[in-house]
């Protein structure tokens, strides 16, 4: 973070902002908006591109932004950019191509569009950031592949749960802990959420029903997690995670299998631990020394040893991933090569042959973490990818879902890139 503010403020005084374009003006889209041109020297917003014109320039005006220009064509953006004038589009092509830009901030928790906007943004050699654990988590390791190819930096975000354990992660391996666990917090799990459950509390909060029931019925946990484990190597202890409850993460040294964590490491999460909502990684060190000094410091006995972030900010950190990824080719999280977790399909309610699968977040499935080995020897569809498979015969409530049993739409590109990837991974 000193470095990055310090290189943000360097570029500030040059003259010579890093030129960001956002896609999506949602409810994060927005907040990163009023974060950057409020509150990031060094950095110019731009562009934002939506699909309903109005909702990218109200991002605009939220950010105390009230002259836009709208721009139909590249040269048309290229132009306002060298004037330095702020556009908005309905076409999200003309930000990952035109000259100026420096990266694209993806916001639209979409699958195959989001696939489209990441692999032009990557031809024109622009650095993608993605605020979409869902893409990542589905098709993440290729966009990868293509992005290094590219000599560019595609990358999940700081603020996000994902991004701040990674940051925690390499912290407990700098100073001498090996990584056994990484973890998230969460406050509720009941994979039968739907919808229509969660209407009032995404009333609340402004939130779509879909999206505050992916975190309720365990989808997003696991999409979130599958991030951490491309990331790092760490695997799943067992189909969806042990998720024990607890008081205080400090507890979670107690609560997973040590034999698992030494050999290959987990990813997991403690249900009602306070801080919420935070993150932990279970770091070990046995040696008598540094245990005598980590003691001292009031962490404890060991070998094993908590760290906790007790809060994620999320479209606050954003600019941050922007500036470590332009300026120093630093992705905040990002696969290192094949899948190692998978998010899979599980029926929410017995489905029946001819039904068509709402996606993430819906009436239909829900989402659990698992081994991407496993995945690709029972032939599992990844929940990613599951909006919109037609049924191809019965499945019971808590099956797992494969390929065998659905119709994939035809013509998506998402389906073409996991392909690919499956590839990948099977050779890595």
């Amino acid at each position: 973070m000193i470095i990055v503010d310090s290189a943000l403020e360097k570029r500030q005084q040059e003259g010579n902002p890093i030129k960001v374009a956002i896609i999506g003006a949602g409810y994060m889209g927005r907040g990163i908006a009023l974060q950057i041109v409020k509150n990031v020297k060094g950095m110019s917003l731009a562009a934002i591109s939506n699909r309903t014109l109005s909702e990218a320039k109200r991002a605009y005006r939220q950010a105390g932004i009230e002259t836009v220009k709208p721009v139909e064509t590249v040269a048309q953006l290229e132009k306002a950019i060298a004037r330095s004038q702020f556009a908005i589009t309905d076409d999200e092509m003309l930000l990952c191509e035109a000259e100026g830009i420096d990266a694209v901030i993806e916001v639209t928790g979409t699958i195959d569009f989001s696939a489209r906007v990441a692999l032009k943004a990557i031809e024109n050699g622009k650095h993608v950031i993605l605020m979409n654990a869902e893409l990542d988590a589905t098709i993440g390791p290729i966009l990868k592949v293509y992005a290094d190819r590219a000599g560019v930096i595609i990358t999940n975000v700081d603020g996000d749960q994902p991004g701040v354990i990674m940051n925690l992660y390499r912290f407990v391996k700098a100073i001498g802990c090996k990584p056994v666990l990484a973890g998230n917090m969460k406050g509720l799990q009941d994979p039968y959420r739907t919808p229509e459950t969660q209407k009032g509390y995404a009333e609340k909060y402004r939130q779509k029903p879909r999206m505050v029931t992916s975190f309720a019925d365990g989808s997003k946990i696991s999409m979130e997690m599958a991030l951490v484990s491309n990331a790092t190597g760490l695997k799943v202890g067992k189909r969806g995670m042990y998720g024990p409850r607890c008081d205080h993460v400090k507890d979670a040294v107690d609560l997973f299998p040590m034999e698992q964590m030494l050999d290959s490491g987990l990813v997991d999460y403690v249900l009602g631990a306070e801080p919420a909502p935070g993150v932990f990684i279970l770091g070990y060190n046995e040696h008598p020394i540094q245990q005598q000094y980590m003691n001292y410091y009031k962490m404890g006995d060991g070998p094993l040893y908590v760290f906790y972030t007790p809060y994620h900010l999320c479209h606050f950190e954003v600019p941050l991933t922007v500036a470590r990824a332009v300026l120093f080719k630093d992705a905040a999280i990002a696969p290192l090569a094949g899948s190692v977790c998978d998010v899979i399909t599980i029926a929410k309610r017995d489905l029946k042959v001819g039904e068509t699968i709402d996606g993430i977040g819906g009436f239909t499935c829900y989402g659990m973490l698992e081994n991407s080995e496993i995945c690709q020897v029972e032939n599992l569809l990844p929940m990613g990818l599951s909006e919109d498979c037609r049924l191809k015969r019965d499945v019971q409530r808590d099956q797992a879902i494969t390929y065998l049993d659905v119709d994939l739409p035809p013509g998506r590109l998402c389906d073409k890139l996991r392909a690919e990837q499956n590839e990948l991974s099977s050779h890595s």
